[in-house]
C-alpha cells in the first residue's frame, strides 16, 4: 500500500483492509472485486490484484529474498523489505528517503537506486537491520526531506557532505489529470460503487473521456474487470 502512496492515505485504509481481511486465508477466499473495493483510493488496483494472487498462491508467505521476489507483483525493493522488517534479515535495499539521506551524506547529493543500495551495503548495520533501515526512512521522512531539509537539526549534520543543492536529473511525466492511470482508476472506482455490470458507454459518459473503452479493455486483460455482453463488472471470483 506504501509504494508511491502517502502515509496519511494507507494508514486508514490499511486498517480497514486488516479488518475485512484479517488473514491469508480470508483474502484468498474473497473474490477479487471486494479486495478491490477495499482497495479502492489507494490507486495501482494491480497490487491489490497481486497480493490476492500471493494469498491464492499458498497457506503461508516464503521467508527468503529469493522467494518473496518470486511473488506475484513483489520485486527485489518488497522482497528486501519485507524479510528485513518481519524476518530481520540482513539485506540491501533504497527506498526515495534512503536514497536521499544516504545520498546526500555521503554524496553530496541525492544517490541513484544503484548507489544507494551500494552505500547501504557498506555502511549498513549487519546486527540492526531493521533498525538501520527505519531510522533512515524516519530521517528522511521527518528531517532531511527533499525540499527546505531540517539540517540545523540533523543527528548527522556534522558528518554530512550535503551543501543544501541537490543536482538531480529529473524525469518529465506526464500530469496525472492526462494520464491513462487516472482514467483507469476512474474506471475501478465506479465500477465499486455498483454491485451490477455497467454499460461501457455509461461509463464513457460518466467519465467523460474517450479512452475509457480501450482502458475496459486493458483492464480485462489484466484481471481487473470482467466485460460481458457490453457490460463491466468488478471480478466475481
Amino acid at each position: 500500500m506504501l509504494q508511491q502512496t502517502q502515509v496519511s492515505r494507507v494508514l486508514p485504509a490499511y486498517r480497514r483492509f486488516l479488518r475485512r481481511f484479517p488473514t491469508l486465508r480470508a483474502l484468498s477466499r474473497a473474490p477479487l472485486g471486494a479486495v478491490l473495493r477495499e482497495w479502492s483510493g489507494l490507486g495501482y488496483n494491480r497490487r491489490a490484484r497481486d497480493l490476492h494472487r500471493i494469498a491464492r498462491s499458498g497457506s503461508s508467505l516464503p521467508r527468503t529474498i529469493a522467494g518473496l521476489d518470486a511473488l506475484p507483483g513483489i520485486g527485489a525493493y518488497t522482497a528486501s523489505a519485507v524479510a528485513c522488517f518481519a524476518y530481520d534479515e540482513v539485506t540491501n535495499f533504497a527506498d526515495t528517503n534512503i536514497r536521499r539521506v544516504l545520498g546526500r551524506a555521503i554524496l553530496g547529493r541525492v544517490a541513484t537506486d544503484r548507489e544507494a543500495v551500494e552505500l547501504d551495503e557498506r555502511f549498513g548495520s549487519t546486527s540492526e537491520p531493521a533498525s538501520w533501515h527505519h531510522a533512515l526512512m524516519d530521517l528522511g521522512a521527518t528531517i532531511c526531506v527533499a525540499k527546505r531539509p531540517l539540517c540545523e537539526v540533523c543527528p548527522i549534520h556534522a558528518i554530512c557532505d550535503y551543501d543544501g543543492v541537490d543536482v538531480v536529473p529529473r524525469r518529465k511525466q506526464s500530469p496525472f489529470g492526462a494520464s491513462d492511470r487516472r482514467v483507469r482508476g476512474a474506471i475501478v472506482r465506479r465500477l465499486a460503487m455498483s454491485t451490477r455490470g455497467v454499460k461501457v458507454e455509461t461509463l464513457r459518459r460518466g467519465i467523460n473521456d474517450a479512452r475509457v473503452p480501450r482502458l475496459v479493455q486493458a483492464l480485462a486483460r489484466e484481471g481487473l474487470v470482467e466485460v460481458s455482453s457490453g457490460s463491466v463488472r468488478l471480478p466475481a471470483r
